[in-house]
């Protein structure tokens, strides 16, 4: 996926690119994850879907949850959850800033060749 350190600097529109491939799949791991806290906090806790969906996205966004949870089910769900949205927050951050660090090591090593 990404160049060699010996090959050339990728330009700038192919990066662009390749920065917006790396924007869809950081939104889609924070669209499948809302998904799944959505629907757990809706069947486990039996909130309404606006309800789930304010507790998912809270979660998500490291706010912690808004609703008293029911049940022991739910309760288990929400920690589950919430490990699960702390590790989905760092692979999302990977992903999305790895094409940017990528490009800045890569240009960092092309000027010190370009020194030698």
């Amino acid at each position: 996926m990404f160049e060699h350190h010996q090959e050339k600097l990728l330009p700038r529109h192919k990066f662009v690119h390749r920065l917006g491939w790396s924007l869809a799949a950081g939104a889609i791991l924070i669209g499948l994850s809302l998904g799944l806290g959505l629907a757990g906090y809706h069947f486990l806790a039996g909130l309404s879907w606006i309800d789930a969906f304010l507790d998912a996205a809270m979660i998500l966004a490291g706010m912690g949850p808004m609703s008293p949870l029911p049940n022991s089910a739910a309760k288990i769900f929400a920690g589950c959850y919430a490990i699960y949205c702390g590790l989905a927050l760092i692979a999302t951050t990977g992903v999305i800033l790895a094409p940017i660090i990528h490009r800045a090591l890569h240009q960092f090593h092309v000027q010190l060749d370009d020194d030698k």
